[in-house]
């Protein structure tokens, strides 16, 4: 009865997570697509002044370049969900890394800044797209127990390639000028594609292995002892295929889960992520201007954001490793509630800073503010929803993040042409960042803790905070009970006859004391009392 139900796919679903081995590698591989993702958007910037000169065109036509990657990779979330749930993480991967690749390889041979919006900008930012997601996927299926220092040290990623690609591409500008530096970034884009290669799917090859023990199982069931138990693997290999034929087509995957907004836990989270957004990148985008206009050298303004990257390199894995302790990760929304209520204090503190030192110090805060944002943010996520639903939650999440984008930093522009006053712009953007705040932690103390006054059962698995491998523990447990209940029948009737010939000896010992002092009375309710227990016995043999 086991096997079969084992091959009607009633094994647990659910393949514990390693928490090591292969997902170091796959850690590798989303390290550096996280960091082509956010650092290649802003590396391009460098290449502007020449792009100006030789198309003609200002620095608003220019800088759209960035603005279009961007919304490309926030944008096309969904539709990176739905060719993830089709098609799995490996190949949307290989296609995105082709695609970023040619699109930089092509925008080497415009001729027009049209052009580039089209190659560089929508071709290239849809590759990074579908790189991007599909390996966050991975690594939430990979780890469990450590994925907030995983999640932790590929968010990293970020500001290592940003100050890795910044003077990598001035480099390359000087002596290959824009279009050999366009040419060269697109063969180093083809990493993303050998990134996607290493991503290989837990839940395939732990099947495989659980098929192949099934098989020898069933081989040694089947044949006697002393006798080869390759041809019992070919009969049960012969038996599945003819029930394979027999079953019916499954239906097919969702491409996209909308029920993950029946979870509140869910809503509340893409609330607060639209509010951040608005204002999270508007200080580290106006920086540099804002310390031009304050006197401060070139050199020295450039180099504002380079403290930011250096800070948030070690911020980002040390924010990782609190978030994994024990007593903090149950309460890991209220930590990132604070990073954020951290980064936009740090933003009405610093807005009447006047001078490079005050500046520095802005610098410094924000980077380590910025960081714990970025390494908790996708951590928050997977533990609301589950790694289940993890690859339409984060689809939907980056679409309602790309309508933040394309609102707050040019609205944040267009303010400070109008008022010439950076101030109010700080203090906006750090408003903006204290109400995400305010609103996660008083909502998912209000509306998901209350609701925890009584404890769900164990095997509840539907919104989920609770990881993967409670999950496939229970399913595996439930497996292991099915398998035993032949066991506990067969005990229980040996039992149940041991009692009835305990009941007759009984019985016989009361009829032989009948004859030294028993009423007759009792004797009659002996006898019924011994036709009944026989009837008991009869019943149990049969």
């Amino acid at each position: 009865m086991g096997q079969s139900d084992a091959e009607e796919g009633q094994l647990p679903a659910p393949v514990k997570p390693p928490d090591g081995g292969w997902g170091w590698v796959v850690l590798l591989g989303c390290f550096v697509i996280t960091g082509f993702s956010y650092a290649f958007p802003k590396a391009v910037s460098i290449y502007f002044k020449e792009l100006m000169q030789d198309f003609h065109v200002g620095y608003s036509d220019t800088a759209w370049i960035s603005s279009i990657m961007l919304a490309m990779l926030y944008g096309t979330g969904p539709v990176s969900s739905i060719m993830v749930n089709q098609f799995g993480c490996r190949p949307v991967m290989l296609i995105g890394g082709l695609l970023a690749s040619s699109g930089m390889i092509l925008a080497s041979f415009t001729t027009n800044i049209i052009e580039l919006y089209l190659t560089a900008g929508v071709l290239t930012g849809l590759g990074m797209a579908l790189n991007f997601q599909p390996s966050l996927i991975m690594l939430g299926s990979y780890f469990d127990k450590r994925r907030p220092l995983a999640n932790g040290l590929a968010a990293a990623g970020s500001p290592v390639f940003l100050s890795a690609l910044s003077p990598l591409g001035q480099v390359l500008l000087e002596k290959f000028g824009w279009r050999g530096g366009f040419l060269i970034m697109g063969g180093l884009l083809l990493n993303c594609c050998t990134c996607g290669a290493v991503m290989r799917p837990l839940e395939m090859s732990m099947k495989r292995k659980m098929e192949k023990v099934q098989d020898k199982y069933e081989a040694k069931e089947m044949l006697p002892m002393g006798e080869k138990t390759e041809e019992a693997m070919t009969t049960t290999n012969e038996a599945k295929s003819k029930k394979a034929k027999k079953k019916k087509p499954k239906k097919g995957k969702k491409l996209l889960d909308f029920s993950i907004f029946s979870n509140r836990g869910f809503v509340i989270y893409a609330i607060s992520k639209f509010i951040l957004v608005l204002g999270l990148f508007v200080p580290p985008i106006l920086l540099v201007n804002y310390a031009k206009d304050i006197g401060v050298p070139d050199t020295e303004a450039a180099f504002l954001l380079s403290i930011i990257g250096f800070i948030d390199i070690f911020a980002r894995p040390s924010c990782g490793v609190v978030a994994g302790l024990k007593f903090i990760r149950p309460h890991m929304a209220y930590l990132f509630s604070f990073a954020m209520l951290f980064n936009g204090l740090t933003d009405i503190c610093s807005a009447r800073a006047n001078n490079y030192t005050a500046l520095v110090i802005f610098c410094v805060f924000f980077g380590i503010s910025y960081g714990m944002v970025g390494a908790l943010q996708f951590e928050v996520l997977m533990a609301i929803v589950g790694s289940q639903k993890f690859s339409s939650a984060i689809g939907l999440v980056l679409l309602i993040e790309a309508v933040a984008v394309l609102i707050g930093p040019p609205s944040a522009g267009r303010l400070v042409d109008a008022l010439k006053n950076y101030e109010v712009i700080f203090y906006l953007a750090g408003s903006e960042v204290v109400l995400s705040s305010l609103f996660l932690g008083v909502m998912s103390y209000c509306c998901l803790n209350r609701g925890k006054k009584t404890p769900p059962p164990a095997k509840t698995s539907s919104t989920g905070a609770g990881s993967d491998t409670e999950e496939a523990e229970s399913d595996a447990q439930e497996v292991e009970d099915h398998a035993d209940d032949n066991h506990q029948q067969s005990h229980s009737t040996n039992s149940a006859l041991i009692v009835g010939s305990d009941a007759v000896n009984h019985l016989r010992e009361d009829q032989s004391m009948d004859a030294v002092g028993r009423p007759e009375g009792d004797g009659e309710a002996l006898m019924s009392v011994r036709c009944s227990s026989n009837q008991t016995v009869e019943r149990e043999s049969s």
